[in-house]
């Protein structure tokens, strides 16, 4: 059986790979799915909790993660092609008529 704290580490890795992701990169679809890897740890992260505390109440909120991490990838996605369309760019940086 593998110890708790190999999940613990795990999902902080990954956690951590997904933020390196969203801070480094200027490109909104990479920005996108570095935010679905940090979704991915912190759902690892209940699943081991609910599994060594042998509550089901952490897997089910995973599910409730999991259906609001794919209504946002397809609101995002749309809003990524529609500012493309518009101005030919998915850079963050290159988006400065947005601001207020």
């Amino acid at each position: 059986m593998v110890p708790l704290n190999w999940y613990m580490w795990l999902s902080g890795i990954v956690f951590c790979i997904g933020m390196f992701g969203f801070i480094t990169r200027r490109n909104i679809i990479i920005m996108l799915l570095s935010i679905e890897i940090m979704f991915n740890g912190v759902n690892i992260s209940l699943v081991a909790l609910s599994h060594y505390l042998e509550d089901l109440a952490g897997q089910v909120l995973v599910f409730f993660i999991i259906a609001v991490a794919a209504a946002e990838a397809a609101i995002g996605l749309a809003l990524v092609i529609l500012l493309f369309r518009n101005k030919e760019t998915i850079t963050v940086d290159d988006l400065n008529e947005l601001k207020g």
